[in-house]
């Protein structure tokens, strides 16, 4: 592949002087081995893959000019930059802390004794929490941007990337640069200001992984973006194997000289490698032993002895290791060497995110179908007690699942559904969901057709099914690449809640029980997607369109204001399956949790797998791949903002329990031994009528 502009004017050739002062440090600022300080938190993140090179704005250029300068005359060093930024976030974090202790302290006052002088000072403290808050995330964008611009190598030098490898199991011929990637020119770029600059368009599967490679790379969210897609076109041993033989190479000449091309290949190997542990462990090496097994090997016998690196680079499997088992929570990064600071940072992040949820959530409305307006808000109570603002750990998973047994669930039966408040119900249907939804990873919802996931259709089709008919027509992934198959589990736990739901209102034997029961989970759906659960919401959407639930007489007995809600939940219904990026749209998803539904987002993606891979000389459009990756790391977005209600246990596992009955239940059967789940003939309403009027004629006669 020829690149279709290969001058020296290219953007990534022709660096800026502050650039180059960035890449050379002066002294021994950059060790001869990787540093230990600076490898904490490599992954990028979703916000690379979703904004790519949008998520560092001019402000973030124009802020870090300024850092690491004491006089204007002085020239920038990236050592000074670095210590500043690092003294900066550690005080604003300290101050972050204080300030959320003092207003949590003050709201638990203001709850005893609703005092007028709290009152008064709760609003101005809030205001101060949100301004440190969005300094201190401007802070970690631009710590990030100075850890992405870290050992990248400019385009001339990518040949001596692929060069560097001892032996790739892929075709290395021909050699040159511009043979393997192809580029197309944009008019200006936003970040730089520059005329001319070059975007990736395609490539060879070794010239998009040299293309880690590039200076660039982590600042076009472009590392990020691979580690979602390159499945379609090399295995997981194939990657790792192609940065093992860079690091193999280059690691006995790394200590020569810090700004050397082969330093910078060697850390960017080690940079990549362990963003790709972070962020992807659970799909590629927790269901692959023998990668695992290499990986391990490869540490333990050539990356051990270097500056501890090698025990680090254990820890973090091991820790990643423990969290995908379940030992250790969920919701909180891969990664070990966080900062204590940068922990508490956190968990005061996800209380104040509480604190502040219900002033951003009183301007959420939807927008139905034209002539139906904006939707009137739900109107519930708000809770929000001590325990209503816990951190992220009260979203992990719970052991306790037979606080209620059988016998007493069977006489409960329907009957808690209906005295439990709408809010109730939702809250913990809620955290169930979201349970389930933190174990998934962007990568899940990649080639769902060799799945046998298929559109309009929930029902999920047996395993053996989907490998002997779906995998050998519908893989889109390469044949050796093994692909964790979880999506299944997310779609069937779906279908489950929507058996249950059609199974609960057949088997009530009074059609005003019906009614009450209908109007109940319209009620908890409605206040789902308000909240923006949007998956439960939609699943008890599914089960009231079950067709047997829709035949049934209670419909017409049913409130008019309750019935429509059942278009309301058809429009939002539409407006998912509208647009793909539908739930990115402004900054709401990062103020509200959010958890979307898995089957629409399947459809998306496979809507964005439809057509071919591949040009007609062989090369993989990465527009095609970039555009994917970008709609499936709003998963890791979402998963970013946990809901914190305050979990019920005891309710939790009675809906566990419905919910396990009834998941395989024949809704047909059931409904056939109501017998409030037919319509009466009309005939027969009138001769009843007349018989019970004859018998009551006849006993005034007696």
């Amino acid at each position: 592949l020829q690149s279709n502009s290969c001058g020296p004017g290219f953007a990534e050739e022709n660096a800026s002087s502050e650039e180059q002062a960035m890449i050379k440090i002066a002294g021994n600022s950059y060790l001869a081995s990787p540093n230990l300080p600076a490898f904490c938190g490599c992954s990028p993140g979703w916000s690379s893959a979703f904004y790519g090179a949008e998520c560092f704005d001019s402000e973030v250029h124009s802020y870090l000019k300024k850092l690491g300068k004491q006089k204007s005359s002085e020239s920038q060093n990236i050592d000074a930059k670095r210590v500043e930024l690092e003294q900066l976030l550690m005080m604003e974090t300290k101050n972050y802390r204080k300030t959320m202790k003092f207003y949590q302290r003050l709201l638990q006052k203001e709850r005893r004794s609703k005092g007028p002088e709290t009152k008064s000072v709760l609003p101005k403290l809030k205001g101060q929490l949100q301004e440190m808050k969005s300094k201190l995330q401007f802070l970690e964008l631009v710590k990030k941007y100075v850890q992405a611009k870290q050992w990248g190598v400019e385009s001339y030098v990518l040949p001596t990337v692929i060069h560097s490898g001892k032996a790739d199991t892929m075709d290395v011929a021909p050699m040159h640069k511009s043979s393997l990637l192809l580029y197309y020119n944009t008019e200006k770029h936003q970040c730089n200001n520059q005329n001319g600059v070059r975007v990736l368009q395609a490539g060879t599967p070794l010239g998009l992984m040299a293309y880690l490679y590039s200076r660039n790379a982590f600042l076009e969210g472009y590392v990020q973006q691979f580690l979602y897609t390159f499945r379609y076109f090399c295995t997981q041993e194939e990657f790792l194997q192609f940065l093992l033989d860079r690091i193999s190479s280059t690691l006995s000449s790394a200590s020569l000289d810090p700004s050397a091309s082969l330093t910078k290949i060697c850390n960017r190997s080690f940079y990549i490698l362990q963003a790709w542990i972070e962020d992807c462990y659970s799909v590629d090496f927790a269901t692959n032993t023998d990668l695992l097994g290499t990986l391990k090997e490869f540490i333990s016998s050539k990356v051990a002895s270097l500056n501890g690196y090698g025990e680090h680079l254990l820890s973090l499997l091991e820790d990643a290791s423990a969290r995908k088992s379940g030992s250790a929570d969920l919701c909180s990064d891969v990664d070990k060497g966080e900062e204590k600071s940068e922990e508490g940072r956190k968990t005061l992040h996800s209380l104040y995110k509480k604190l502040s949820e219900d002033v951003s959530r009183k301007n959420f409305y939807w927008k139905l179908s034209k002539g139906m307006g904006p939707i009137a808000q739900y109107q519930r109570e708000r809770l929000h007690t001590g325990s209503a603002v816990l951190p992220k750990a009260c979203c992990s998973s719970f052991t306790e699942e037979s606080s209620v047994s059988l016998a007493r669930e069977d006489e409960l039966g329907p009957v808690l559904l209906t005295e439990c408040s709408a809010q109730q119900l939702c809250w913990q249907l809620t955290l169930l969901q979201q349970e389930v939804f933190n174990k998934c990873h962007p990568v899940h919802f990649l080639n769902s057709r060799a799945l046998g996931v298929k559109d309009k259709c929930v029902a999920v089709p047996k395993a053996v099914s989907a490998e002997t008919v779906s995998l050998k027509v519908c893989n889109l992934f390469l044949s050796k690449c093994v692909q964790d198959q979880y999506l299944l589990q997310l779609l069937k736990n779906a279908d489950n809640i929507s058996t249950w739901v059609a199974a609960e209102i057949v088997t009530c034997h009074t059609t005003k029980r019906q009614v009450s029961l209908l109007s109940k989970f319209l009620l908890i759906a409605k206040c789902c997607y308000e909240q923006r659960n949007f998956a439960t919401a939609m699943q008890i959407l599914a089960g009231l369109e079950n067709l047997i639930v829709r035949q049934l007489p209670a419909w017409k007995i049913l409130p008019a204001k309750v019935a429509e809600i059942m278009e309301e939940l058809k429009a939002v219904e539409v407006f998912l399956k509208s647009d793909s990026l539908c739930l990115m749209e402004g900054d709401r998803f990062k103020t509200l949790p959010t958890i979307p539904s898995a089957h629409v987002l399947a459809m998306h993606v496979q809507q964005l797998e439809t057509g071919g891979f591949t040009m007609t000389n062989g090369a993989h459009k990465w527009t095609k791949l970039r555009n994917i990756a970008k709609v499936v790391s709003q998963v890791h977005a979402f998963q970013e903002n946990p809901y914190t209600y305050a979990p019920d246990f005891k309710l939790q596992s009675y809906l566990r329990q419905r919910i396990t009955r009834f998941k395989d239940a024949d809704i047909s059967a059931l409904a056939a031994d109501n017998c409030a789940n037919f319509h009466q003939i009309a005939a027969e309403k009138h001769s009843r009528k007349i018989q019970d009027t004859l018998r009551r004629m006849k006993a005034t006669f007696q």
